[in-house]
């Protein structure tokens, strides 16, 4: 039982660090004046960004696997 209620708090914990990151990639990217780091910056910002959202929707019971079909 104390493992399901530490859940959300981990989630917490994840989707916050997720944040921190991505501030990191936005902050590199108006920084840089390479473009192509500035590209992958960018990118990475985005990945970061649909991890996010996929910690949100998930549900917090289990796993999820994500299928195609």
């Amino acid at each position: 039982m104390e493992a399901i209620s530490q859940r959300p708090k981990e989630r917490g914990g994840t989707i916050s660090s997720l944040n921190v990151a991505i501030e990191a990639m936005n902050l590199a990217k108006e920084v840089s004046s390479i473009t192509p780091a500035k590209a992958v910056f960018g990118t990475v910002s985005a990945l970061l960004a649909m991890i996010r959202v996929c910690c949100i929707l998930t549900p917090a019971t289990g796993y999820s696997r994500l299928t195609s079909g």
